[in-house]
This record gives structure tokens, sequence and C-alpha cells, in this order.
């Protein structure tokens, strides 16, 4: 068996609470490595915590122009000489044969790799290696390894708290705790699409959502907004996803999974109690897709350098009226195109001279951060928004989600395997 194989097939057997402790083990034994260390991105996707034992007193380091961080951002490996900048003050044993006297706090070359599940920016897996040891195939091995880690990762959330805690810079609400729960992820790729999300503040989000789902053939993506705030806005956004779920999951159409979502939300608050949405089912060989405006939140569109809103004929939110009938719009999105989806606490929020950020500010920074990558970009939207806004107590939450389109590669638009 290989090295690769045999250190994938031990993270594969791995306890969930192991997972970092095994792959310092076989980084170690398979690689050489000297120091190996798990850093996770926070909740506000501003900082790498490390995963170590509670209580967590290890430093986190900044997203923003660190070396994990830029691995982070590119997505890529980044390798750099210098002080390996080990958290947890734990080197691993040397490797056979290295020369006596060779300092383990200063291996010669640090490796840091993006952990990612799908386009899923989970963190960074930060290595010590030998001089030498960072040719193409170790680190195509080694980007390999960090894949199987972010997948197991996944799978470890169902059965510890370990990761899931040492994402946290700060405690979370409860209300923040139930919405976090609720979400698929805050990034997606797939070969027509690429899809980036954040919540704001991260700690202590109450009412905003979204919610998306893919098949062979589709994409179905849900922005939700509960009325109020804390855990009853919590509460009743986790109603209308789960009611949309269910709708989804059945099979029904659009227009369907809006009326049972209205009818689930109608049925426990009679209209004292509703939620915002926009709903989406883009069929993926073409860009065609239907759209429910039922509610506040807002699509932008940035095709060929020009930024500019889509208009929507409004529905009712859900659950506001008994038994509301929803109609679908039918719009389509070109490769190239980005949307840009955003909550009434981004768009409607005002600077200290009372000028609306949906105004000018939103389209310039649609137009200033073109060249980045989906997932970076509703990070951009909101810093843009904080600079801004001037926060007050009645500051309502926010959040952005960013699509691009690219289109299914033309070999597999009639191809059975991209239905599958």
């Amino acid at each position: 068996m290989d090295r690769f194989a045999t250190a994938a097939t031990a993270l594969h057997s791995a306890a969930p609470h192991a997972l970092v402790d095994t792959v310092r083990a076989v980084c170690a034994d398979q690689y050489g490595a000297t120091a190996v260390d798990l850093w996770m991105a926070d909740y506000a996707m501003t900082m790498l915590q490390p995963v170590t034992v509670p209580p967590y007193t290890a430093e986190s380091v900044p997203i923003r122009n660190s070396d994990p961080g830029r691995a982070l951002g590119a997505q890529q490996p980044f390798v750099c000489k210098g002080r390996y900048p080990n958290p947890t003050g734990a080197h691993l044993p040397q490797p056979p044969g290295t020369p006596a006297g060779r300092p383990e706090a200063v291996p010669e070359v640090t490796v840091h790799l993006p952990v990612s599940v799908r386009g899923d920016r989970l963190g960074v897996l930060s290595l010590a290696l030998p001089e030498g040891d960072d040719t193409p195939q170790v680190l195509d091995e080694l980007v390999r390894l960090a894949d199987v880690l972010a997948h197991e990762l996944v799978v470890a959330d169902r059965d510890t708290d370990l990761y899931l805690q040492a994402r946290r810079a700060t405690r979370l609400t409860l209300a923040a705790e139930m919405q976090w729960q609720l979400l698929p992820g805050r990034s997606c790729t797939r070969p027509e699409y690429t899809l980036g999300a954040q919540l704001q503040p991260a700690y202590a989000i109450y009412g905003d959502n979204f919610d998306w789902a893919t098949t062979g053939d589709t994409l179905t993506l849900t922005v939700t907004n509960g009325m109020g705030d804390g855990i009853k806005a919590a509460l009743l956004t986790n109603l209308a996803i789960n009611a949309l779920r269910n709708a989804r999951r059945a099979g029904l159409s659009l227009a369907d999974q809006a009326a049972l979502a209205d009818q689930a939300l109608y049925g426990e608050h009679q209209g004292e109690q509703y939620v915002s949405a926009l709903l989406f089912e883009f069929d993926l060989a073409t860009g065609a897709f239907e759209v429910i405006d039922a509610g506040s939140p807002k699509i932008w569109r940035l095709r060929k350098g020009t930024a500019e809103p889509i208009e929507l004929e409004p529905q009712l939110p859900l659950g506001m009226f008994e038994d509301t009938h929803y109609v679908p719009q039918h719009h389509t999105v070109e490769p190239g195109d980005r949307l840009l989806i955003v909550s009434d606490g981004v768009y409607a929020s005002t600077s200290s001279q009372g000028e609306l950020f949906s105004a000018r500010p939103l389209t310039r920074v649609l137009s200033e951060t073109r060249l980045l990558p989906a997932p970076q970009v509703p990070q951009a939207v909101l810093e843009a928004l904080a600079a801004h806004h001037v926060p007050g107590p009645d500051s309502d939450d926010a959040m952005v989600i960013c699509l691009d389109w690219h289109g299914r590669p033309t070999d597999d638009r009639t191809s059975p395997a991209a239905r599958d």
C-alpha cells in the first residue's frame, strides 16, 4: 500500500474526535512532517481557529494577510520558508535520518493546504516538512489528503462537537446556534455554478437564512428572512426552511413548495408572524430559472461589467394569509453572469447622510469585486456595508449570497453522466 493510501485509510478509521491526532501521526510517519495543525475558519470568516483541546487557549490567525489565509482564499497550496507558526506549541518527532542538531522549531519548509468539500471552505491544514519535500508529487498527495480530511470532518460533526467548537471566536447566541445548524454550508462548487454565502452578525444572527440543494438537472436555492428577532425569529425561520425542504424532497414544484410553507406558517401563527423569501429553481443545462419573490430579499445581476437590480413582481410573504397562490416568474442566466442576493439588512441600510446602501454603494462594490471568486464576495460586500452603515440599536441582521453561473460544459450538455 502506498503512503497516501496508508494515510487516507488511517483517517477513514479514526475516531471522530481524533482526526487531528491521526493526521499528525500519519503525516509524521509517511511524509516526515515535524509539525501539523488544523485551522478551522470561524463563523464570521475572518479568523482561522486552531483545533486544540478545550479551553482553546491557542492563538488564532486572521484570514486576511496570513499565510494559511492565502491558501484558504486561493484554494491552492501555499509553500513558504521560515519558522512554522505552530499554535499548539507541540512539535512532532523528527523523521528518521534527520541530522543531529537540526532545530525542530525552525523547519525549512511550511505547507498550507486548503481543507474544503465541494467548494465549502472549512479551513487549512498546515505542515512543516523537511527541505526538499515540497515536490509536486508530495504536494499533490498532501492536497488529496487534505480533501480526505475535509470529508471526514463533515462526517465527524455528526458525532463530536470538537470542530464546531473550534470554529468559534466567541460564544454564539442561541438563535445563531439554531440558524447555523440549518445551513447547507457557506459555499458550493459545481461545473455549472459557484455559490458563496455569509450571515452577519455571524455570532448573533436571528432571522436571515439560506438553503440550497442540487440534482443532476437542477439547483434549488431559497433565501428566507423571518420577522422579529432573537429566538422567535430563529424558530420561525426554522419552520419555514423545514417546510420548504419537506415539499422539495417530496418532488413538488417551486410554486407548491411556496404554498406548502405558506400553509405551515399560517397554520402555526395565523398570519401574526410570516417569512419573507426568494425561491429559485435553475435548470443546470440551460440556465433558465423560475423565481418567486415572496418578500424582502432582492437580486442584483452583474453581466458584462454592468451591475443592475433584477425587478420581480412582488408576492405575499409566506404565512401572511391563508391559501396564498404563488406564481413563478421566468428568467435566464448566461455563462459569466453573477447574481447577488441580499436581505433588507443589506440593501435597506443607510449611511449617516441617509444614503441607502442599494443606491450606489452596492453596485459599486459589485463592480469592484468582479474578479473575486464567489465565496469571497459576500464577506467583501459585508465589509463595505460595515463601512457605509452606522450601527445602532435597531440594526438588522444581514445575509449575502453570490452565485456565479458558468453554464454546463459543452461536452456535458447531453451526456448521461451530467445527470448523475
